[in-house]
């Protein structure tokens, strides 16, 4: 498990900035980093693009690819993660969106279903998963596993 201190520690030493733009983690990713002191020597801004109008407008998601895909899709949260890297200019933009619960669940995307972004240049990763559990679980994990990809590009 890879903690918010250990990863904090690598984006300092590495000299690398971030910036974050959540929908169902509701700022848990910028919540939790920003409780580490120091922590404004990398984070540099957290965007809860909770509503669809706030994807276009704060991070220039085009409402086709919402039309078209779906708030909750890997192409949005790709959109997601490469507009607020671009848009704050930082080396790492991330990107999460889903379904936490407990309600707003389909059988094509069910409560749990989250994807995670993470742009850098030259490239963007975006990794789909299925939590279990309560709201809050859905959205803790979500949090563990952006922490996890992100310490991949470290």
């Amino acid at each position: 498990m890879i903690t918010a201190k250990t990863l904090a520690q690598k984006l300092i030493l590495k000299r690398k900035t971030l910036a974050t733009a959540e929908s169902c983690t509701g700022g848990l990713v910028a919540h939790t980093l920003t409780n580490i002191p120091g922590s404004s020597d990398f984070f540099m801004a957290g965007i809860v693009s909770y509503a669809n109008t706030s994807k276009t407008q704060l991070l220039g998601v085009s409402p086709l690819l919402i039309k078209k895909h779906g708030a909750v899709s890997a192409v949005v949260a790709k959109a997601m993660a490469e507009g607020v890297r671009k848009r704050i200019k930082t080396d790492f933009g991330i990107g999460i969106t889903g379904i936490a619960g407990p309600t707003g669940g389909t059988p094509k995307k069910p409560v749990g279903l989250v994807f995670i972004a993470v742009a850098a240049s030259p490239r963007t990763v975006v990794k789909k998963f299925i939590f279990k559990g309560t709201r809050l679980q859905v959205k803790q994990k979500a949090v563990q596993k952006t922490f996890f990809i992100l310490n991949n590009f470290l």
